[in-house]
């Protein structure tokens, strides 16, 4: 069995609960995976300091989880905070959800578009695509409007809202792909998958994929 640790920056078990079986959806067969929660932190990061804030909770949740344990990690947070924390302390495959969906977005040089409900976090996004080296295939962020946390918490208008920030990655940037950025935004993602003529891209499932791959597990 491959045994695949997810961890949540983000405090709320409920949304643990709904990426892990999200990334359980993915799974090949003998393979299986774990979501652990950090507890320090907001229910759902929404700006730049919880962003940082949440690398060391990042790095506690995956010690306590039990380093030996585990063959892959996957942090399931839009932003990859602590993601280098752990590769330089563990000795298997790290992926982050930001830095996986951005490399698939990107496959064959297409344009990508990020869709997100957190405009305090569009400079962290556009800092990752910058150090991924995709910045010049990256057309920008589209944002939903109104309270981020509120929002999350009404799945259709969240839904709704992602769908009109999508349409406008498209039509006014240009996109050939479309990132729904979030780890909380993950039922969303999979839901406006076939809404649209693009890619949509959902990270814990691009997250996935990009790990199985790199531990060599058959999907």
């Amino acid at each position: 069995m491959t045994d695949i640790l997810l961890i949540n920056p983000n405090s709320s078990t409920a949304t643990t609960e709904m990426m892990t079986k999200i990334a359980n959806g993915e799974a090949p067969a003998g393979c299986r995976v774990t979501g652990r929660t950090a507890t320090g932190g907001p229910s759902m990061i929404v700006n730049e300091q919880e962003l940082e804030a949440a690398a060391t909770e990042v790095l506690k949740v995956w010690r306590e989880a039990g380093v030996a344990r585990w063959d892959g990690v996957i942090v399931s947070a839009f932003g990859d905070p602590g993601i280098d924390l752990v590769r330089a302390n563990a000795r298997v495959p790290v992926v982050g959800i930001a830095e996986a969906s951005m490399r698939e977005a990107s496959n064959g040089h297409r344009r990508f578009g990020i869709a997100t409900v957190t405009p305090e976090l569009v400079a962290p996004i556009e800092r990752r695509a910058r150090a991924l080296g995709l910045l010049g295939l990256y057309a920008g962020t589209r944002l939903t409007q109104g309270d981020p946390r509120e929002l999350a918490a009404e799945p259709q208008a969240l839904e709704d809202a992602l769908a009109r920030a999508v349409q406008r990655c498209i039509d006014e940037d240009g996109a050939q792909a479309v990132i729904i950025g979030g780890g909380p935004l993950g039922q969303a993602a999979l839901a406006l998958a076939p809404r649209f003529g693009v890619p949509v891209i959902a990270p814990i499932s691009a997250a996935m994929r990009q790990l199985c791959a790199r531990l060599e597990v058959a999907s």
